[in-house]
């Protein structure tokens, strides 16, 4: 079995998002679906429901009060941000270990899709973006390969780390040269086993930057910015440290300036320890 076959095999490994997360993600990209039907999906699981109160009541929300039913959190903080909720909750269990390939202990790969998920919906808003939900999950599980490569990188970082420091490689063409797949094919193959929407799984994919991927579709763009940002900020970095190109095409085409980045990066940096909170809070 050659190592591209063991790597596709290994995502069966994976918990595979839940049902109720795949529905709630589809309501919520459909303009025209029902928004009680979305509700009323959440409210019939319990385990979901209990999760989301905790969250909702975290640092990160700063309410006055506490919110004590679904039906109070839906109405103070709306079912969009609900959705995301649901949808972080269903991703978690993949994440919170450690990716010891990567040099990433455990829980800090999960603090960076939170966070790059948490930025992508911001600049979504920002640019006035439609696909809000789509931008927040690509987000979440843009790094999900690296759940997968983490036992098969391990053994081979210091090839890959050769390519990169002598030869002028990326991470990400060194990891592809040596391991025959990268984390962005992967993360593409392991969406559409999981049977995301094909618009979803292109923004997983594309938001890379990789193939000589072009800068027509936003979506893919605030993602890979909002990745971006969180290497800037150090947060979820490890062995593979900054050794990614910065495409500023992907800036660029969104309409923003280096100094509308700084600001993001400002911005989010001030609000990281509520983030934490909002990351313990589950």
């Amino acid at each position: 079995m050659n190592a591209v076959s063991e790597l596709i095999r290994e995502i069966d490994s994976l918990q595979p998002m839940p049902q109720i997360a795949q529905q709630v993600l589809a309501l919520a990209e459909d303009p025209k679906a029902d928004t009680e039907k979305i509700a009323r999906l959440i409210y019939f699981d319990p385990y979901i429901t209990a999760d989301l109160l905790k969250m909702c009541n975290s640092a990160y929300f700063a309410r006055s009060r506490t919110i004590d039913s679904l039906h109070d959190a839906i109405n103070i903080l709306g079912l969009d941000r609900i959705v995301d909720l649901v949808v972080m909750k269903c991703g978690s269990s993949n994440f919170k270990g450690g990716q010891k390939g990567y040099g990433l202990d455990e829980g800090l790969l999960w603090k960076k899709a939170v966070s790059c998920a948490i930025i992508a919906r911001d600049l979504a808003m920002r640019i006035r973006l439609a696909e809000r939900h789509l931008v927040f999950t690509a987000g979440l599980l843009r790094d999900i390969g690296k759940v997968v490569l983490s036992r098969f990188v391990a053994d081979r970082m210091e090839r890959i780390q050769r390519l990169v420091a002598e030869d002028g490689y990326s991470f990400r063409e060194a990891e592809k040269k040596v391991l025959g797949v990268d984390q962005s094919e992967l993360a593409g193959i392991i969406a559409k086993k999981w049977g995301f929407s094909p618009r979803l799984q292109a923004v997983i994919r594309n938001s890379h930057m990789a193939g000589g991927a072009v800068f027509s579709d936003d979506a893919a763009n605030v993602v890979y910015v909002a990745d971006q940002v969180c290497i800037m900020l150090g947060i979820g970095v490890g062995l593979d440290g900054l050794a990614y190109r910065f495409h500023r095409e992907a800036l660029g085409a969104l309409g923003l300036s280096a100094r509308d980045l700084q600001e993001i990066i400002a911005d989010f940096g001030d609000r990281i320890r509520e983030v934490e909170d909002l990351i313990g809070s589950f």
